[in-house]
């Protein structure tokens, strides 16, 4: 018997005495399926009724919403081809092996087509097959695919985005199935800090996956998102793959779309995974755009033409203003809306259109919201006494400002550090200016109140404690002539904003 025989002899016993093994567990297994078992416990009282049925009926609660709204959440396949560099070597070894002998390596790069692939969420606004996400799900893909909850699979198309707000409306390409499950859109405006909410969507590729959480907060913004930001934040764990899932109120209506996570983690694989914050996309602020998206036609905003800032407590006193909120005028734009409508600098906006506002991302996105040619009442208050004006909508470009960044920071300020000239035209040049009056910061000195008020050399010197100024004798006298602060208007690159300097 050759070893090649033995050794199919012997695998033929093996796999026999396997089965025989199995046969055997399997009839004691089948024998103690019989048996029953007595265990020696204690006996322990049922729970109370009373005790369990809050978390039970919530338990139900949560069942039924999801069990409402599941049907009508897609997974988003996207793709595309990109190029992609690979190394080639001529040689059967490598290049690796070529240069240990010969000392030298012949590199050379070829480029080849691959497929990107893109993993997201989505919903169904309607029978007719429009699917709302995410932009940055389908942004740049070719090929788009969604699959329903009940496994069924369709092609699908962009028909609107909107990359501002991060907002897109997808739709079923070819014949639409007429059984489509559909979302009920809420009411953003209503949810309040503390309520209950789902968020529904395919984290990590799991479809249908239902999480729970609550409302954190409302209004945030400045996260770097997306240009216009008014999230609302949740507790309820979303990740990659959530993007473009709903997030749901206790009645099973959308309130938000799960668009972005803030994750701190550090460890290795903990990027990118759900920190206990994430954000979603107010429904209200998505439905107001909605008409226009599924037509695929672009998003238009409203504009004003004026320059804003934040309302710090500096601010607040030297304008006379009874708090914070509202947003500051620190510059209104020739031939603007705002111009027509008589608005000024130093005018603090506190109601658009009958809404309050709390700041300045309040009122960008109102305006923003707002249908050019809409004519809307302003109530300001102006040297500590409010007035009303009406304004009329203007069209936002890309090259109109909307707004500045905060410059409210500079507070407990103590030395100025301040080294200005008048401006001349030589000095204009110089710093590329197109102002031919005021003063122009030559130098700031370190540590000083006007770098941490973030004065730069260039900044021109408008105005001091709302007094013209063109020349540093004027400057200077009224430095001289203040007690604790002095507010300045300065002006740089053509955009203007109010600083508050502390003299002591």
């Amino acid at each position: 018997m050759t070893p090649t025989r033995i050794a199919a002899n012997y695998k033929a016993v093996g796999i026999t005495a396997g089965v025989a093994l199995f046969v055997a567990a399997g009839l004691f297994l089948t024998m103690g399926a019989n048996r029953t078992v007595a265990l020696n416990t204690a006996a322990l009282p049922p729970l109370s009724p009373a005790v369990i049925a809050p978390a039970e009926a919530l338990g139900r609660a949560f069942a039924a919403v999801a069990g409402r709204v599941k049907p009508a959440v897609v997974n988003v396949y996207s793709e595309r081809m990109v190029m992609q560099q690979q190394p080639q070597s001529p040689f059967p070894f490598g290049d690796d092996f070529f240069g240990q002998f010969f000392g030298q390596q012949m590199p050379q790069q070829r480029q080849r087509r691959v497929p990107e692939r893109g993993l997201g969420s989505g919903m169904i606004l309607d029978r007719d097959g429009y699917i709302l996400t995410n932009y940055h799900v389908v942004k740049d893909f070719t090929t788009i695919q969604v699959q329903l909850a009940d496994q069924r699979k369709f092609p699908a198309e962009v028909i609107g985005t909107d990359p501002k707000t991060d907002v897109a409306v997808i739709k079923i390409k070819g014949s639409v199935p007429s059984d489509l499950p559909t979302v009920q859109l809420g009411d953003s405006d209503a949810i309040e800090d503390g309520d209950l909410v789902l968020a529904v969507g395919a984290p990590f590729g799991l479809t249908q996956t239902v999480t729970n959480g609550i409302i954190s907060a409302k209004g945030r913004s400045d996260l770097g998102i997306a240009d216009y930001e008014d999230f609302l934040q949740t507790d309820a764990p979303i990740n990659p793959g959530n993007s473009g899932g709903p997030l749901v109120d206790m009645q099973g209506q959308v309130i938000g779309m799960n668009s972005a996570i803030l994750t701190g983690g550090t460890a290795p694989g903990s990027e990118g995974q759900f920190g206990g914050v994430g954000f979603a996309i107010p429904i209200n602020m998505i439905k107001a755009m909605l008409p226009t998206l599924m037509k695929g036609e672009p998003i238009v905003r409203g504009m004003i033409g004026v320059v804003i800032q934040e309302v710090s407590p500096d601010l607040a006193k030297q304008f006379n203003l009874p708090n914070t909120n509202g947003a500051l005028v620190s510059q209104v734009n020739p031939n603007s809306p705002a111009a027509r409508a008589g608005l000024k600098g130093g005018d603090e906006i506190v109601r658009f259109d009958g809404h309050s506002i709390g700041n300045t991302r309040d009122l960008r996105n109102l305006v923003a919201a707002t249908a050019p040619g809409t004519k809307v009442p302003l109530e300001i208050i102006r040297d500590g006494q409010q007035e009303r004006l009406t304004v009329t909508i203007g069209r936002l470009t890309s090259t109109v400002a909307a707004a500045t960044p905060d410059r409210s920071g500079a507070n407990e300020l103590a030395k100025l550090g301040l080294r200005v000239q008048t401006l001349t035209p030589e000095l204009a040049n110089r710093y590329g200016l197109e102002e031919d009056q005021g003063v122009v910061i030559t130098n700031i000195q370190e540590g000083s109140a006007a770098s941490l008020a973030d004065l730069q050399a260039g900044d021109i010197v408008v105005q001091a404690n709302r007094k013209p100024v063109n020349s540093v004798a004027e400057l200077e006298n009224v430095v001289a002539s203040a007690k604790n602060q002095i507010l300045l208007l300065i002006s740089r690159q053509g955009t203007s904003a109010y600083v508050v300097l502390q003299l002591q």
